[in-house]
């Protein structure tokens, strides 16, 4: 077995990335939202639009980099990208059918998975104010997003809610073991490539559109996830599967602060004492440094 490269003693640019990579897929969620406020588009078509939107940009600004053969020659770059594809459009299904605090909720608790599963594959060591730290974003975002609020949800769905968080942290150990040999591109470029594929039959059985306003905010959403997601795989060269992913976690603060200046809406008590909760776990991941 191939093992990730050990982050170094300081990785400052890991960091940045990682950081960079949270307000990417803030803008892509809000960008969304602001869609939904719009029209309705089918959850398929959405995420088509945002793979095809990674692979135009693969194709402008990585075309020397990105190898797009190796993503249908090399096992790894074949499930990274096909569980990768999953996971992202599972995520968009749980929200819609189980609403977006739990669905968040329980998509993210692939940073405590991930985390475990990087000791036992890559032996990286998951120090105590790193768990302190998951478990207190997680219970910040258990109040950000009131994910326990008391209604009955289909066992169907919250099952593939939980499978979304599996395979999220299963693509979050792959892209770390791939690095040792693939350029950032390429391993982006096999989400993209596989989760476009998976999107074609839906979309085939059930076609849908959109007005040009639609159109255009769902390639914009699609730009901004792409680069988010070239940054956070990048960042994932320096920084270890828990760092990571604990700094994913301000993504729905992000979202929150958007909500309440884009969208007048109005964070209550229990929200902010979530947000803290969240910026208090995220930040002991680079304050300990």
């Amino acid at each position: 077995m191939t093992h990730a490269k050990t982050a170094p003693s300081f990785p400052a640019q890991g960091y940045v990335l990682m950081l960079a990579s949270t307000i990417c897929f803030t803008a892509n969620v809000l960008i969304i939202r602001a869609l939904a406020a719009l029209e309705s588009v089918d959850v398929w078509l959405t995420c088509a639009v945002r793979f095809a939107a990674g692979l135009a940009v693969l194709a402008l600004m990585y075309r020397r980099d990105a190898r797009f053969l190796r993503v249908f020659q090399k096992g790894k770059l074949i499930s990274r990208g096909l569980v990768g594809g999953l996971a992202t459009c599972g995520f968009y299904l749980t929200i819609v059918h189980l609403g977006a605090g739990l669905a968040t909720f329980i998509g993210n608790t692939y940073v405590i998975i991930a985390a475990i599963m990087a000791v036992v594959l890559l032996q990286e060591r998951f120090r105590l104010v790193l768990a302190v730290g998951g478990i207190a974003t997680l219970a910040g975002l258990a109040l950000l997003t009131d994910a326990f609020s008391g209604y009955r949800h289909s066992p169907f769905y919250l099952a593939i809610a939980v499978l979304t968080a599996l395979a999220s942290a299963y693509v979050v150990i792959t892209i770390r073991q791939l690095h040792a040999e693939e350029h950032t591109a390429t391993i982006f470029a096999a989400q993209c490539v596989y989760g476009l594929l998976v999107c074609l039959a839906p979309i085939g059985m059930s076609p849908s559109g959109a007005s040009a306003q639609g159109w255009a905010l769902m390639l914009l959403a699609g730009a901004c996830v792409a680069a988010g997601q070239l940054s956070m795989t990048h960042a994932f060269r320096d920084l270890s599967v828990a760092e990571g992913t604990l700094l994913q976690m301000l993504v729905p603060v992000g979202v929150a602060l958007g909500g309440q200046l884009l969208f007048q809406e109005q964070l209550s008590a229990r929200e902010i004492a979530g947000g803290v909760l969240i910026l208090v776990g995220a930040g002991v991941t680079a304050w300990r440094r």
